[in-house]
């Protein structure tokens, strides 16, 4: 069936149409990535990740996500009793933070630790104090722990409660949190203390840019 001139003309107006709906309907479902220059890799979606939680921070005080999240932060969850990944994750950290210290910007290691069993604000000052003077250590009851983990999608997980000895398996990554915009990227334990620290600075000078 062959169609007129007339008709090919109406359906070449609707698909342009369409084809300028659809483009404006992308558009805004997927806002342009304001960070995009300064992740590794793309945004997944746009992910959305942390919320309120309310801690014990190293001195013993009771402190919200408001309340620590005054500075753009490098978010860690851990454990003080953790043989490895943490101390060297932490140290990673503090390193990064140091660089970016020199360069004029102040950034805060914040470590959480997942082991309310074990842990309290004295083994997690202890922790901290050995990382950076600049780390701040928080704890927290078993709930509030699970609130703070979830609001991150962190996942651990205790391996014999019995033991007093026990290992934690957990999540590694280190979360970059910048006040009043929240959480911005993550950080693979492969990313290097200089890598880390230009990524952070890349973002911090775009926040104070908007």
């Amino acid at each position: 069936m062959s169609l007129s001139p007339k008709v090919y003309a109406i359906l070449g107006a609707v698909i342009v149409v369409g084809g300028i709906a659809i483009g404006i309907g992308m558009t805004r479902n997927q806002p342009a990535d304001a960070f995009a220059q300064c992740r590794a890799k793309p945004a997944a979606g746009h992910v959305k990740l942390g919320g309120p939680f309310t801690l014990t921070s190293e001195t013993g005080e009771t402190v919200t996500d408001q309340q620590v999240f005054t500075k753009p932060s490098l978010l860690y969850f851990g454990y003080t009793y953790c043989p490895d990944v943490c101390p060297l994750d932490s140290m990673r950290n503090a390193q990064a933070t140091d660089i970016l210290d020199e360069q004029g910007y102040d950034v805060q290691p914040v470590f959480v630790s997942v082991d309310s069993a074990r842990d309290t604000p004295a083994s997690v000052a202890a922790f901290t104090d050995v990382m950076s003077p600049k780390m701040l250590g928080l704890v927290g009851t078993p709930e509030q722990i699970k609130v703070a983990a979830k609001a991150y999608r962190v996942l651990f997980s205790v391996q014999n409660p019995d033991d007093p000895y026990t290992l934690i398996s957990h999540s590694t990554q280190t979360y970059l949190v910048l006040p009043k915009l929240g959480y911005v990227d993550y950080f693979d334990r492969d990313t290097t203390p200089e890598e880390m620290a230009e990524r952070v600075s890349c973002y911090i000078d775009h926040a104070n840019a908007e």
